[in-house]
């Protein structure tokens, strides 16, 4: 167990909770590269810095919630039989996460992650997405015990037994049909309002969630009931926004299993 933490900004006093997490979903092996500008046709472009780490949406709401709590994390994953599958199993292990994984003889899903002067990022994803499924032989049983569950991937029969937690969020990129099938409710369905891949009607969903957030950067977003909110203030240099909206989702997770309100979670 890491030793308790407090976090401190302009505005915040958190200190770490004992809630216990799991998160289901897909690992990806990500080439961070870091340009002055996106590439143009025609033109050779030079990285001033290369990193390689295992990401995706499932990695960074499992890492989040990792830092947000005492407690261990479970992240109930599928990755391939490969040199990519091997690392990221280790580096997630190494920075204490409790990795359950279904391995495939199939390539583990690659990306390259551009990011530009601005500290804008441009992804391309490379293969398939290896998701976890029901009937994978891993230990569903842990799930009880959870008091927040996210799933990034999975499919109908994860969603039902992972309803016994306080807290259920997922991820429109989950599926909506999945989502429909499954016939649980969720406490939230978190997504970007920007992004194509991950765009829905309301009318989509058979079963309403409790809260829908749709994220729209540094804009803020949508939540459905409760209207438009703003972004957090950061007073930090600007980095990469890589991975902002899964560490917002993860938040949006830590607040509902706290039982806080949603404007506090939010915020």
């Amino acid at each position: 167990m890491l030793e308790e933490k407090i976090f401190l900004d302009d505005n915040t006093k958190f200190k770490k909770g004992n809630l216990k997490f799991a998160v289901i979903g897909h690992i990806e092996w990500v080439n961070f590269l870091e340009l002055d500008n996106l590439p143009e046709p025609g033109i050779i472009s030079h990285s001033k810095n290369s990193l390689e780490l295992p990401a995706g949406g499932g990695t960074v709401i499992a890492k989040t919630l990792r830092e947000l709590t005492n407690n261990e994390v479970h992240f109930f994953t599928s990755l391939g039989e490969d040199y990519y599958g091997i690392e990221s199993f280790k580096y997630l292990e190494e920075i204490g996460i409790r990795v359950h994984v279904a391995w495939r003889n199939m390539p583990t899903r690659k990306g390259i992650s551009i990011v530009d002067k601005r500290a804008e990022r441009s992804i391309t994803i490379i293969g398939d997405r290896l998701e976890p499924n029901y009937f994978d032989k891993l230990d569903w049983n842990i799930l009880e015990k959870m008091d927040g569950i996210f799933i990034t991937a999975g499919d109908e029969k994860l969603f039902k037994i992972s309803r016994e937690a306080k807290a259920l969020c997922s991820t429109p990129r989950a599926g909506i049909k999945i989502i429909n099938n499954s016939g649980v409710l969720l406490d939230g369905l978190i997504g970007s309002n920007i992004d194509p891949g991950e765009s829905y009607f309301s009318k989509d969903l058979e079963i309403k969630p409790r809260f829908i957030i749709k994220t729209e950067g540094e804009k803020g977003g949508l939540i459905i009931p409760g209207g438009r909110f703003n972004a957090f203030i950061n007073k930090s240099p600007k980095i990469d926004s890589y991975g902002c909206g899964d560490s917002f989702a993860a938040g949006i997770l830590y607040g509902l299993a706290s039982n806080w309100s949603i404007e506090k979670t939010i915020n």
